[in-house]
């Protein structure tokens, strides 16, 4: 598993809470626009089907909900 840099997951953390109708309840959707906008610049579109990093979305994930 790569480690990303704190830094780089806290922009994301940031990114994530800042989305547009935001919710809890759906974290794992938003990480994984987060991680998306971030590998590809730009969100996904409706039926996007480009692969994403799936270390960085699972790191991403892991330190949104130790911080819940």
């Amino acid at each position: 598993m790569a480690d990303y840099s704190e830094s780089t997951i806290t922009l994301l953390l940031k990114r994530v809470k800042e989305y547009p109708r935001f919710s809890s309840g759906e974290i794992e959707k938003f990480c994984w626009m987060a991680v998306h906008e971030h590998k590809h610049g730009v969100l996904p579109s409706e039926y996007d089907i480009r692969e994403i990093d799936e270390d960085l979305y699972l790191q991403l994930l892991q330190k949104f909900k130790s911080n819940i």
